[in-house]
């Protein structure tokens, strides 16, 4: 009867955990909204200006891929929303190099230009298309993907994400930015330790 008892416990714990795994994302909160203490709250508070740029005539980044972020770091009423967003700004020839949203999948909408996007599966199976004005592109939650303008004209895009703080992991940085052993590396994508050496150097943040 003790392990009647046992296995059901079990069970129930295994059921709990799985069908909080399922539901799993940003938590909900108890209340409409979460504002910083102290604070005084009005419309303002739930606006972001900080794409303005799109349309205001701002000179855009000539020569490199740039991010430009609305999650709960840089709109603080997102917090407890689940939802943010990143305008994605490609001059021609570059790219946004593979990398992962952790916490939330990401949708992502072409406004101009063209745009190569891929991702890969738990399988090892690669996704790719050529997306262009008009269309939009789903990166399941979690999985490393990617975005590559390969076209003569600028490209921008808008992602959208289900979580206020999605994360960004980029794999370049992570593996030869972060301080992980030469040796480690050099075994793991078998080469030597003078290519990874390169590597690193290449990544480096310059002074």
């Amino acid at each position: 009867m003790a392990n009647v008892k046992l296995i059901s416990l079990l069970l129930v714990a295994s059921f709990a955990i799985i069908i909080q795994t399922a539901i799993s994302g940003d938590p909900d909160i108890l209340t409409d909204f979460i504002a910083p203490p102290n604070a005084t709250v009005d419309g303002s508070f739930f606006t972001f200006t900080g794409f303005g740029f799109l349309v205001n005539g701002t000179q855009l980044p000539a020569d490199k891929f740039k991010v430009v972020k609305a999650t709960m770091a840089e709109f603080p009423a997102l917090n407890g929303q689940s939802v943010s967003y990143a305008t994605l700004l490609f001059p021609n020839g570059t790219a946004n190099p593979p990398h992962t949203h952790p916490r939330a999948a990401e949708l992502l909408f072409v406004v101009d230009g063209e745009l190569q996007v891929g991702f890969v599966d738990t399988t090892g199976k690669l996704y790719t298309q050529a997306l262009h004005v008009g269309d939009m592109f789903v990166f399941p939650k979690g999985l490393v993907h990617f975005q590559y303008n390969a076209g003569t004209s600028y490209a921008i895009a808008l992602s959208a994400f289900g979580s206020a703080s999605a994360g960004t992991v980029s794999l370049p940085g992570t593996l030869f930015a972060t301080g992980i052993d030469d040796a480690v590396l050099a075994k793991s994508f078998k080469t030597d330790v003078g290519v990874i050496q390169k590597l690193k150097a290449g990544l480096a943040v310059k002074p």
